[in-house]
């Protein structure tokens, strides 16, 4: 008689882990038209189950924190997060049968709020002036109290080297394949720098010429939720800035335009830090055609804009 097991490998569909990755790239050739030869394409990373970019790391995070036993019966997953990370841990927590735990600044989106309600995940809001450092400063504490050894697994992703390697793994390799090795640029957004700094690696090992760029606010004051103004943040464990060639800072109101404009010109409603990875890389792509050279530029979309539609700069 077959085992449960082999009843269900015989069964057609896939597994909640086995949709996470392998995106499509979607070209933006609006954007550009005006440019010849040069070529934007994003990473339409809310085509994850989760909707975000942010399912790569937690899978990796989760998957090696099970293989390891650190998560196991009893213990609950706990983490700092400014929303997307949140919704892909309590995703799996919901379907791997663990308990999650979230640090979250309580000014984030309602929309991510009402999502994290409707997994089950326990959140402690923090204070929102102090932002994604806030959430991050009370995750220690909870995880350095005195009985957190047999509480808690603090997944710590803006330490932990799964979150890099999962892009290196799978989003590097990604970007490669589907552009049969024909990208120039590389632009993404600094928030744990874990997309940046593993999908980095990848290109320049394939390809030492292939340019990386980095994105971050222009102050410590901005509305790019998931991004970080390093200079003025906890700066994570994983990021070293040595590993890009260049890094462009982006305005809050550079990002809300341009979400718009990709809206109302490109048919594609994108999330805050997506449309400020856009902004960048079309600065990049202006830079590069007035120069006379061609290029081929990807960036990263970390999610849609269903997360974001309560704002209100899509009103202006």
């Amino acid at each position: 008689m077959a085992t449960l097991a082999q009843e269900k490998a015989g069964l057609p569909g896939s597994t909640l882990l086995d949709r996470i990755g392998n995106t499509p790239l979607v070209r933006l050739d609006r954007l550009t038209a005006d440019l010849p030869g040069i070529h934007i394409l994003g990473k339409a990373e809310w085509t994850n189950p989760g909707g975000s970019v942010k399912d790569r790391a937690a899978s990796a995070i989760v998957l090696e924190a099970l293989r390891r036993e650190e998560l196991c019966p009893g213990r609950r997953l706990l983490d700092a997060t400014s929303g997307n990370t949140g919704i892909a841990y309590a995703m799996l927590g919901a379907a791997l049968a663990f308990p999650v735990t979230l640090c979250m600044p309580s000014n984030v989106s309602p929309e991510r709020k009402r999502i994290l309600q409707a997994y089950g995940a326990e959140v402690v809001w923090t204070d929102p002036a102090e932002s994604s450092d806030g959430a991050i400063r009370k995750a220690r504490e909870l995880a350095q109290s005195s009985d957190s050894a047999a509480q808690y697994f603090y997944a710590d992703q803006y330490s932990n080297p799964a979150n890099w390697r999962a892009h290196y793994n799978g989003t590097g390799v990604e970007i490669l394949d589907q552009t049969h090795g024909r990208i120039t640029h590389f632009v993404a957004g600094l928030g744990t720098s874990g997309t940046f700094m593993g999908v980095a690696r990848r290109l320049k090992e394939a390809n030492p010429a292939i340019r990386c760029i980095s994105m971050q606010p222009d102050s410590p004051f901005h509305g790019l939720e998931g991004l970080k103004h390093m200079p003025t943040s906890i700066v994570p464990a994983i990021y070293d800035p040595a590993l890009a060639d260049r890094n462009l800072e982006v305005e809050t109101e550079s990002a809300y335009a341009m979400a718009r404009r990709l809206a109302r010109t490109e048919g594609l409603l994108v999330g805050i830090s997506a449309a400020a990875a856009v902004a960048a890389a079309l600065t990049i792509a202006e830079e590069e055609a007035a120069q006379g050279r061609e290029a081929t530029i990807v960036t990263v979309l970390p999610d849609a804009a269903d997360k974001y539609l309560s704002e209100r700069f899509w009103e202006e």
